[in-house]
């Protein structure tokens, strides 16, 4: 089965639906896990921030999240998120496909290996080549601007940036900004799921475009963008699903590791 993590916009995006709550060792998830078809392949979609958008990025129950999905089955999962450019190349209504990511989150639980298992998961190339690949086609397919690679730093929100920390983050090379890539990127490889984004841009992050110092972004205006553009991710997201091999060929299943509930403590 496929999954799909994004905004509660993307509900539409299913027929012939079935809603199941799922409860994990690691607590409920986000909400119910809503299940359906897309382009005649099973599909189970889950809201990232809560039906009505009610969790910040940092409170959002990653593990559960990830959990709740393998235990219905997905073993793949395309995730659309919002991001902020640092740099001039990458515009508003850009679409990027992210291949690489840095972490600047802290405190949110990132793994499922607290022990007694110890697992080492590799993350040199986070997000899930083939699904990559079907992603940027779907996009070029409805015409979309895609850069099809990129690194994407993630910052631990709610707030927005400092105009210094967007402008270190453009000293350091990176591409874009985003609040909730880290640790869902890494909980699905942990799982042995494949994994990508599809990273749409819906501002400059706070700092200097061009010559010019830009408006610092502003909640409203990342929402308006999102709003203006739900229908077209909706169209590259059934793409993607349409022409996804029955079958994965890439290796991401071999990251899984023993994968347990919490053991108790005293």
């Amino acid at each position: 089965m496929i999954g799909v993590i994004g905004g509660s916009g993307f509900y539409e995006l299913l027929s012939d639906v079935e809603h199941h709550d799922v409860d994990t060792p690691y607590g409920r998830p986000s909400g119910p896990v809503s299940i359906g078809q897309v382009a005649g392949r099973p599909v189970a979609f889950l809201a990232r921030h809560g039906a009505g958008h009610v969790l910040p990025p940092h409170r959002i129950p990653y593990r559960a999240n990830l959990w709740a999905l393998d235990q219905l089955g997905v073993d793949r999962v395309v995730a659309p998120c919002a991001v902020g450019s640092l740099k001039d190349a990458i515009r508003p209504g850009d679409f990027v496909v992210c291949d690489q990511f840095v972490d600047r989150t802290s405190g949110r639980p990132d793994t499922f290996f607290d022990g007694p298992h110890v697992h080492h998961v590799s993350t040199a190339d986070p997000y899930c080549p083939e699904l990559r690949q079907a992603v940027a086609g779907a996009l070029a397919e409805h015409s979309r601007r895609v850069h099809h690679t990129g690194t994407v730093v993630v910052v631990q929100g709610p707030r927005f940036s400092t105009r210094a920390e967007s402008a270190w983050y453009r000293a350091a090379g990176w591409d874009v900004i985003n609040m909730t890539q880290y640790p869902e990127a890494t909980l699905a490889r942990e799982m042995g799921m494949c994994y990508s984004a599809v990273a749409l841009v819906t501002d400059h992050d706070t700092g200097v475009d061009g010559s010019d110092l830009v408006e610092p972004v502003s909640m409203d205006e990342v929402l308006a963008v999102l709003a203006e553009m739900v229908d077209t991710v909706k169209g590259v997201l059934s793409s993607a699903i349409a022409h996804l091999p029955e079958v994965p060929t890439c290796d991401c299943r071999r990251h899984r590791g023993p994968v347990d509930p919490p053991q108790p403590t005293d």
